[in-house]
C-alpha cells in the first residue's frame, strides 16, 4: 500500500510539474501576444501618419496645379498683350515714318 501511495504522490508531483510548465508556456504566449499587439498598434499609427502625410501632399499638389494653371493663364494673357503691343508699335512706326516722309516732302 505504501508503494501505491508513493507512486500516487509521484504522479501528483509529475502532474503539478506539467501544470507549472504549461502555466509558464501560457505566460510566455501571453507576453508574446502582448508584444505583438503593441507592434500592431505601432504599425497602425505609422500607417495613419503615412496616410495623413499622403493627404497633405495630395492637397499641396492640387494647390501647385492650381497655381500652375493660373500662371499659364497669366502667361497667355501676357503673350496676347505683347502681340497687341507689337502690332500697335508697328502701326505707330508706320505713322511716324509717313509723317516724317510728309514733312520732308513739304
Amino acid at each position: 500500500m505504501q508503494w501505491l501511495s508513493g507512486d500516487t504522490a509521484g504522479a501528483i508531483r509529475g502532474i503539478a510539474g506539467t501544470i507549472a510548465a504549461i502555466d509558464e508556456i501560457a505566460a510566455g504566449i501571453a507576453a508574446a501576444v502582448e508584444e505583438q499587439n503593441a507592434a500592431t498598434a505601432e504599425i497602425a499609427r505609422n500607417v495613419q501618419q503615412a496616410a495623413d502625410g499622403t493627404t497633405r501632399v495630395s492637397a499641396d499638389i492640387a494647390r501647385v496645379n492650381g497655381a500652375a494653371a493660373e500662371t499659364g493663364s497669366a502667361a497667355a494673357e501676357l503673350l496676347t498683350a505683347s502681340e497687341k503691343l507689337s502690332i500697335q508699335a508697328e502701326a505707330m512706326r508706320n505713322r511716324v515714318s509717313d509723317f516724317l516722309g510728309n514733312l520732308r516732302a513739304a
